[in-house]
């Protein structure tokens, strides 16, 4: 009797082990800030109402389940926090340059409250986009007016140039000061590697491609520009704290079937062509820690079908944690959309995918709305 408690108490302790072990489903939300579209609510507030409207925010995430925000810190070579780098960004305080009044620092605050609830707080910053339109009124400290030389302008906005090496240690740089200095779980990249086409206009990268192309097409140049800072952040990052991560949210398609194989049953732009960012390269090479592809298209989508994209990453994470974007900002945008059932399918298609490991949901502004219903699905239901 005694040797079958005990078999049964071993049985009972190896059961416990494995469920702590068990990462918890990971529920995120981005919170963009450029041109504030989630917060703050507008640049030309106090600092106290900024805080008040996070935490609002923070809280009101917390009750619908979700475990971890994305927000948006460096959304234009500016800054929601004081850096040595770049100055602070016009979405916060109005005004390129200045400092919030009274003084804090939105970064520190934001990781302390989200932390606070026992939520994730990933670091989002876009690596390439330095001004957002020309227009833009740039402060005489912003990188572009002190290096002039590593920016190319398309379609009525200012890009590093990809192609340029000291730009791409200069956003390392920014990376590893932000790693360094804060306690951020994760530092995470979206979708905007080379900027999206517009149709008849070539980016103007030709001077450097002939000058460093070294016989490459020029297709395959710009993805071994685009691999080169993603490796060299990967390895600043895990130099610079060992549990920080790198996390990357790709455009949803990687490849289209009908021009490789290994691609995704549908017809839409891709990361691989027109974005020059191998994805699944990165995941092969381990350069990342998770991938949240963004697919923000409903299910039974002409082009990119949900269920078909949730189908391939599942079978494309190479072992590493892979987070399903959705579109809840789409919510009542057509048919598909106001259909009530909509969201509740997706997140029981990324549950039946063992390799699937949770969900982001794009973006913050949206809950306040609580479309469909939806909030109440989330925190009565799927994420009671």
């Amino acid at each position: 009797m005694r040797i079958i408690y005990l078999i049964t108490a071993l049985l009972f302790i190896k059961i416990v082990s494995a469920q702590q072990k068990a990462k918890p489903e990971f529920r995120g939300v981005w919170v963009a800030t450029l041109t504030n579209i989630d917060w703050p609510d507008q640049a030309i507030v106090s600092s106290e109402s900024q805080k008040a409207s996070f935490i609002k925010l923070l809280d009101m995430h917390k009750r619908n389940g979700i475990n971890a925000l994305i927000v948006q810190v460096r959304p234009s070579a500016d800054a929601f926090y004081p850096s040595p780098y770049e100055p602070w960004s016009q979405w916060l305080t109005g005004k390129q340059g200045t400092p919030p009044t009274p003084y804090y620092n939105p970064l520190e605050f934001m990781i302390t409250e989200t932390h606070k609830r026992g939520m994730e707080f990933h670091a989002w910053m876009n690596p390439y986009r330095a001004v957002f339109s020309t227009g833009t009124l740039v402060s005489a400290t912003h990188v572009t007016r002190i290096h002039p030389e590593w920016f190319l302008t398309y379609d009525g906005r200012k890009y590093f140039d990809p192609g340029n090496k000291d730009a791409q240690r200069y956003v390392t740089a920014l990376v590893k000061d932000v790693v360094n200095r804060y306690d951020a779980d994760a530092i995470h990249f979206d979708d905007y590697f080379y900027p999206y086409p517009v149709a008849g206009r070539e980016f103007p990268d030709d001077a450097k491609y002939q000058q460093y192309g070294n016989g490459m097409n020029k297709y395959d140049w710009r993805r071994s520009n685009t691999d080169s800072i993603i490796a060299l952040i990967s390895r600043t990052i895990k130099e610079t704290n060992p549990k920080c991560r790198f996390g990357i949210s790709p455009f949803g398609i990687w490849r289209n079937a009908y021009v490789d194989p290994l691609g995704s049953n549908t017809r839409g732009l891709s990361n691989y062509d027109d974005l020059y960012a191998d994805i699944l390269l990165w995941l092969r090479k381990g350069w990342i820690d998770y991938v949240a592809p963004q697919l923000y298209w409903e299910i039974g989508h002409k082009v990119a079908p949900y269920e078909v994209l949730v189908d391939w990453w599942a079978k494309n994470t190479y072992g590493k944690d892979c987070y399903i974007g959705i579109g809840y900002y789409r919510a009542g945008s057509n048919t598909a959309w106001k259909d009530k059932t909509q969201l509740p399918r997706q997140i029981e298609m990324i549950r039946s995918k063992p390799n699937l490991k949770g969900m982001i949901f794009y973006s913050s502004r949206i809950f306040e709305k609580n479309p469909n219903g939806w909030n109440d699905s989330l925190r009565l239901n799927y994420f009671k």
